[in-house]
């Protein structure tokens, strides 16, 4: 941070640490951004970026049980429980109990949900590739690298 002429040597020294400068704030202005231009992708298909996580989790595992799926995303059961509930009334979910444990919901994907997964997946990577635009490979990946150690020492 370059110092401005009026400013205390305290505060030259804590600069970075405050808002706008602050990595936090930083962080939160790129997934805030991030999410906006996501949002307005997928409003055609009538979904948000929740639903792409959840649809991910389904992809990549079908019939997961609802448990599972939060503990992967860190959400709270009553948000995703309506997030579910928004999924299943537009057909790209279903719920099922499952047959060993019947306290246990499973979340399957229907035809409509599978299909999806030809047409956001492209979507996704525009939007990546437009926030890391003129970030060489290596940095991305650093930058990836560097987050996760991030989350790992908050987690």
């Amino acid at each position: 941070m370059v110092s401005t002429s009026n400013q205390s040597p305290a505060l030259d020294s804590w600069q970075q640490n405050l808002a706008p400068y602050n990595l936090g704030y930083r962080i939160k202005l790129v997934s805030q951004l991030l999410g906006r231009k996501f949002t307005d992708r997928l409003e055609p298909f009538g979904l948000t970026p929740f639903h792409w996580l959840v649809l991910c989790c389904l992809w990549q595992e079908d019939g997961l049980p609802t448990s599972s799926i939060g503990d992967k995303l860190k959400q709270v059961g009553g948000t995703l429980t309506g997030v579910l509930d928004r999924m299943e009334e537009r057909g790209l979910v279903r719920r099922e109990r499952d047959t060993q444990d019947r306290r246990i919901w499973r979340i399957w994907l229907t035809d409509a949900g599978k299909e999806l997964e030809a047409v956001l997946p492209p979507i996704a990577a525009a939007v990546r590739d437009e926030a890391m635009g003129g970030i060489s490979s290596a940095d991305q990946e650093l930058f990836s690298q560097i987050l996760n150690r991030a989350i790992a020492n908050l987690s």
